[in-house]
């Protein structure tokens, strides 16, 4: 190879040109140029505005998980929170529900009571304030059990009444408590009288084991009996004041075949459900006893001598 033909440029290494401080302080001045001048006229913003579109599905495919993640604890969240506002809503319309339930027990209970008490000022015999406790266990009568006895001076055949009329009568007394057999009781008996035409007679116990009211017995088909008749105590057995509602005419059926009609009455107490009695002392210690039956005069025999 000939000297001619050998490359006599200096390598890079070595070449002449700016150095790098030039090039730095070039570059630097550049910047700060093309920033004043995109800050004052706004040279770059559609680069800017291409570069947003042309980036935007990537950035769009790069927030999906953190949004996703953001929805699902969100959304679980939101509905632990419901179903805690849910359940305290709920415990709160119980409460409600049952103090709303009380106040009406209570205000029931009240007039019951008020109604009792102006029925004991209207009674002329003693009376003690009694409580039902229970029903009695025999499924085949009518009977209650109240909370007072012979120690507080029950006395047996003493008529019980609640703030409607007359529930029943006392049948047995022990000491503590008494057994009530209600009016609607098959073995129970009372006088009645009808307000309506002042005619007595005799109301019992429905005889059918799901009876809940009574009938007039032994009462002729052409009786003045009318539906809605009131009948209350006659007062004439010696043990109910006179005056006390026991129940009403509901049904009438006369018979061409039967010398007698069918009269059925509705009670007026509250015979199911009874809770707040008065026991009326009977009136056999305030009836006077029969006068003696005057003893027959003998005429004399034989005439006179």
């Amino acid at each position: 190879m000939s000297l001619g033909t050998l490359d006599r440029s200096p390598p890079p290494f070595f070449k002449q040109g700016p150095s790098a401080l030039s090039k730095l302080l070039f570059f630097s001045a550049l910047s700060l140029f093309l920033m004043v001048a995109d800050t004052r006229f706004s040279i770059t913003q559609p680069v800017r505005s291409a570069l947003a579109t042309a980036m935007y599905p990537v950035q769009w495919i790069a927030l999906q998980p953190v949004r996703a993640y953001s929805s699902a604890a969100g959304y679980f969240t939101s509905l632990s929170a419901a179903n805690a506002n849910s359940e305290e809503v709920r415990k709160k319309l119980a409460l409600q529900s049952l103090r709303a339930g009380q106040v009406e027990q209570l205000s029931q209970e009240n007039q019951r009571l008020r109604k009792l008490l102006g029925l004991r000022d209207q009674l002329a015999a003693a009376v003690t304030a009694a409580e039902v406790l229970y029903d009695a266990a025999d499924p085949y009568t009518r009977k209650v059990i109240i909370d007072k006895g012979m120690t507080q001076g029950i006395e047996l055949g003493s008529p019980v009444v609640d703030e409607s009329g007359v529930l029943g009568q006392v049948t047995r007394v022990h000491p503590l408590v008494s057994e009530v057999t209600l009016v609607i009781d098959r073995e129970l008996a009372i006088p009645v009288l009808n307000v309506r035409t002042g005619a007595r007679s005799v109301a019992y116990g429905d005889p059918s084991q799901s009876g809940s009211g009574l009938e007039l017995r032994f009462m002729g088909s052409n009786s003045d009996v009318l539906q809605g008749d009131l009948l209350t105590t006659s007062g004439v057995d010696g043990l109910y004041p006179p005056g006390l509602p026991v129940a009403k005419v509901t049904r009438i059926e006369r018979r061409a075949e039967s010398a007698f009609a069918k009269i059925y009455c509705a009670p007026q107490a509250l015979v199911q459900g009874a809770r707040h009695v008065m026991v009326v002392k009977p009136l056999t210690g305030q009836i006077p006893a029969r006068p003696l039956p005057v003893p027959e005069i003998k005429g004399k025999k034989g005439g006179a001598k």
